[in-house]
C-alpha cells in the first residue's frame, strides 16, 4: 500500500447510486415460483414474472391501507 495517493482529478460520488434507485432481487420459494410460472403457461398473453407479482403486491398493499384505515380509531392517529 502506499504511503499517498494522488486523486487529483477525481470526482467524488461518481459510483454511488442511492438506494432507490437500486433493485433488489426478490427470491420466491419454490412451490409459489411454480404455481405463478404454471399461470403464465395457461394464459394466452404475454405476461411477465414481474409484472404479476408485483400486481398482486400492490393489490395487497390496497388492501391492507383499507383495513389499517377502517380499525384507525378516529382522533387518535393509532389502531
Amino acid at each position: 500500500m502506499k504511503d499517498e495517493y494522488d486523486f487529483t482529478g477525481a470526482e467524488q460520488g461518481k459510483f454511488f447510486h442511492p438506494l432507490e434507485e437500486l433493485d433488489i432481487p426478490i427470491y420466491l420459494d419454490k412451490e409459489v415460483k411454480a404455481f405463478f410460472t404454471t399461470k403464465l403457461g395457461d394464459t394466452r398473453h404475454p405476461f411477465s414474472l414481474n409484472k404479476m407479482i408485483n400486481s398482486l403486491l400492490k393489490k395487497d398493499i390496497e388492501i391492507a391501507k383499507k383495513i389499517s384505515q377502517e380499525t384507525e380509531k378516529p382522533g387518535t392517529g393509532s389502531l
